[in-house]
């Protein structure tokens, strides 16, 4: 798929999909992610193996992300080059809504 299809396809991102990828600092498998994401976000936020594997799969199917290794029954997953471009571009797009509330808050 072409970044250009991925971009319109992923962003905004949805919280779910952007720290499942925000996890792939490194390859984890699925519980892993779990617990990161739960950790990175002090359990505001608690994936369930459901959406997690569901995301993963369409992340997988959009060369988003791939598949590291796959043993004794867990498989470990791993950001791809579009992937990467793919969390620069939301980052990017978060820090600009971060700044807008910062200019803006005050007026509220």
């Amino acid at each position: 798929m072409s970044v250009d299809k991925i971009l319109k396809a992923y962003m905004p991102m949805t919280e779910t999909a952007f720290y499942i990828l925000l996890s792939l600092t490194e390859p984890r498998h699925g519980y892993g992610i779990i617990q990161h994401v739960d950790k990175i976000t002090n359990g505001r936020i608690k994936l369930g193996s459901g959406t997690v594997y569901g995301t993963l799969s369409k992340m997988e199917k959009s060369q988003i992300i791939s598949v590291y290794s796959d043993e004794n029954r867990k498989t470990i997953y791993e950001i791809t080059d579009l992937g990467k471009i793919l969390i620069k571009e939301e980052i990017n797009r978060i820090k600009e809504v971060y700044s807008n509330a910062i200019k803006y808050e005050g007026e509220f």
